[in-house]
C-alpha cells in the first residue's frame, strides 16, 4: 500500500513539474505577448495619425487589427501548451457554417463597419441621428461591430454597425453649417414692418450668425390666434443649439420692448 501511494505521490508530482511549469510559461508568454500587441497598436495608431487618416477609419482598423494579434497569440499560446493547433484549425473550419450562423449578427455587424468606412456617411465628431429608433448623438468612436454615441445629455449609446448601416442617417453637422428657424406668432393688431424689422435686427446681433450668409424673416401662418413670423439664418453646425437658444431669448426681450405681443390661443364663443 505504501509502495503504492508512493507512486502515486510521484506521479502526481511530475505533472505537476511538467504541465505546471509549462502552464506558468504559457501564461507568462501570453502576457508579454499582450504587451508587446499594445505596443505594436500603439506604434500603428501614432502611424495613422501621421497619415492623417480619418478617426473613424483608425478606430475601425485598430480594433480588426487588435482582433487579428491577440487570435494569433492564442494559437500560439495553445500550441505552447500542447493542445493540436492543426486540429483546432481543421475543426474551426470544418464548422465554419455553424459558427457563421451563430454569429451572423456579429458579421452583419462587421459588413455594416466596412461599408460606413467606404461610404463614410459619418465620421468620428458629427451629430447624427438615426431614423430607425430615433436615437442621436456625437459620434465617439466607430468600431469593428458598433459605433459610439454620446448624447447631449452626456450619455455614451452604442449602436450595431448593422442597423447604421441598414437606415436612414441625418448628418446634421457633415456640412459644417446649419440652418437655424424659428417661428413665432404675433398678434393681428400688431403691424408686421414693425415685428420683420425687430426679428432681421436681433438675428444680425446675434453672436454666432454667419454674417456673409442671407436673413430670411417671412410671414409663415395667418393661424387662429395670430400671424406666424418666420426667421432663418446660418451658424457653423457645432453652434447650432447655442444660437437657437440667444436668439429665442433675445426676440423676446425685443418683442417686449417694442410692445409686439405674442398671443396665447384663443377661442371666441359667441352666445345667442
Amino acid at each position: 500500500m505504501d509502495k503504492y501511494l508512493k507512486i502515486n505521490l510521484t506521479a502526481i508530482y511530475n505533472w505537476v513539474l511538467k504541465y505546471g511549469m509549462l502552464l506558468l510559461v504559457t501564461v507568462i508568454f501570453f502576457w508579454i505577448g499582450s504587451k508587446i500587441i499594445k505596443m505594436i497598436l500603439g506604434a500603428i495608431s501614432k502611424t495613422f495619425k501621421r497619415t492623417k487618416l480619418s478617426e473613424g477609419l483608425e478606430s475601425f482598423l485598430i480594433s480588426f487589427i487588435r482582433i487579428i494579434l491577440f487570435s494569433i497569440l492564442f494559437i500560439m499560446s495553445a500550441s505552447l501548451m500542447g493542445f493540436p493547433v492543426t486540429s483546432l484549425v481543421t475543426l474551426l473550419g470544418t464548422s465554419g457554417l455553424t459558427i457563421g450562423l451563430a454569429l451572423q449578427g456579429s458579421l452583419s455587424n462587421l459588413a455594416g463597419g466596412v461599408l460606413i468606412l467606404i461610404l463614410k456617411p459619418f465620421d468620428v465628431g458629427d451629430y447624427i441621428h438615426e431614423k430607425h429608433t430615433g436615437q442621436e448623438g456625437t459620434v465617439k468612436a466607430i468600431d469593428i461591430f458598433y459605433t459610439h454615441l454620446v448624447t447631449y445629455d452626456n450619455k455614451e449609446m452604442v449602436i450595431p454597425n448593422g442597423n447604421l448601416s441598414n437606415t436612414t442617417i441625418l448628418n446634421y453637422t457633415k456640412l459644417g453649417e446649419r440652418m437655424v428657424e424659428i417661428k413665432v406668432s404675433i398678434s393681428y393688431s400688431d403691424d408686421i414692418r414693425t415685428a420683420r424689422a425687430i426679428l432681421e435686427d436681433t438675428a444680425r446681433g446675434l453672436t454666432h450668425i454667419l454674417k456673409e450668409r442671407d436673413i430670411k424673416v417671412y410671414v409663415d401662418e395667418l393661424g387662429e390666434s395670430g400671424v406666424t413670423m418666420g426667421l432663418r439664418y446660418m451658424v457653423k453646425s457645432t453652434d447650432y443649439i447655442s444660437s437657437r437658444w440667444e436668439a429665442n431669448e433675445r426676440i423676446k426681450l425685443a418683442f417686449d420692448e417694442n410692445g409686439i405681443t405674442i398671443p396665447f390661443n384663443q377661442l371666441d364663443v359667441h352666445m345667442q
